[in-house]
């Protein structure tokens, strides 16, 4: 009997075995640029998101795909009425008295949510849909309150500043996740952080010890009794930071960005229980069959081994032809079977 949707994802992560791996976009939101550009090449309008945050309407794309169902909610530690710098790079916050004033716009309530949370419970417990949640993390709160640079900065400019934020997020995140906790328990959930580009991780061991392990060890005993599986977020290259939230009690990473020279096989031999989705080259999905197929050679040895959820290593780019997607989601399909042979 075929497992179903939810199935597919809880015995992979679980290295049990499966009739076939999930097929999945694992990014929540389409590009809008992507997204356009495949509306132009016969994509329905009417699958095209009335706003970024509609996850629904994201699930129903995959559906028209014939992707497996995950729904997903970020929750993020700023309001949308926040007022914030018209240059992306700073942030509203510039110190304690700052902080403190603008604290009303940080911390959002959730309860307008449990309607939306209600029916993705239905949908889980039926085996239709996997449910997993964003909370934003102990590097990502701080970099969006400061600003890129400042927040570099800050680090040693304004250290209790930044403790206060991380003892704040942690609190927020924590009373959300009992929230949700009370309509259905995770399959799993993902701290954001962005933590790591090209070159490696943009902070020390000693800084990640002092001012983010401390409430990554708070957050992972208060989050297993919520949900079975927690995951890190974080663009470019992770192989150094894999060892540091091992150490804090998490269990992989997303989505392993191949252009920054991840390899999903090297961090399997050395960490051999390390969870890890994404790790396709998107930058293969507009190269035709035969480089997808390649891709997916380099990858399947991974995906038979289980706790492996293959997908692009970020979301689906605009130069990816809406002819293009329908292929690699076919060859997807066809090495997800293989994968479980």
């Amino acid at each position: 009997m075929p497992l179903t949707t939810r199935e597919r994802f809880v015995r992979t992560f679980t290295f049990q075995p499966v009739d076939r791996l999930p097929v999945t976009e694992w990014a929540p939101w389409w590009w809008d640029q992507t997204l356009r550009r495949w509306q132009g090449e016969g994509l329905p309008a009417e699958l095209y998101p009335s706003n970024y945050n509609d996850m629904d309407a994201h699930a129903a794309i995959r559906t028209h795909f014939g992707l497996d169902d995950h729904r997903v909610f970020w929750f993020r530690g700023i309001r949308p009425d926040a007022p914030m710098p018209a240059d992306h790079n700073r942030g509203p916050v510039t110190d304690l008295d700052s902080y403190q004033r603008l604290k009303t716009h940080f911390y959002p309530e959730v309860a307008h949510l449990r309607p939306m949370l209600q029916r993705w419970a239905k949908l889980q417990q039926d085996g239709d849909a996997a449910v997993w949640f964003y909370f934003e993390g102990f590097f990502w709160f701080p970099r969006t309150l400061f600003g890129i640079e400042e927040h570099l900065f800050a680090f040693a400019d304004q250290p209790e500043l930044m403790q206060v934020m991380n003892q704040d997020i942690l609190a927020y995140s924590q009373r959300v996740l009992e929230f949700v906790s009370g309509i259905l328990r995770p399959d799993w959930v993902v701290l954001a952080e962005d933590m790591s580009y090209n070159k490696g991780p943009m902070l020390s061991k000693g800084m990640f010890d002092d001012f983010m392990a401390p409430y990554y060890r708070q957050w992972v005993r208060h989050a297993r009794q919520h949900t079975d599986l927690l995951l890190v977020d974080s663009d470019g290259r992770v192989d150094d930071i894999v060892p540091w939230m091992l150490e804090v009690g998490m269990d992989g990473f997303q989505p392993l960005e191949r252009m920054a020279g991840v390899d999903v096989a090297a961090l399997r031999r050395q960490h051999p229980r390390l969870r890890l989705v994404g790790g396709f080259d998107k930058r293969v999905m507009s190269q035709g069959e035969a480089a997808i197929r390649a891709e997916f050679e380099r990858l399947l040895p991974v995906m038979r081994q289980g706790g492996y959820i293959p997908s692009t290593d970020h979301q689906t780019p605009p130069e990816v032809s809406l002819a293009d997607y329908r292929l690699y989601v076919r060859l997807q399909q066809e090495y997800a079977r293989q994968a479980a042979s």
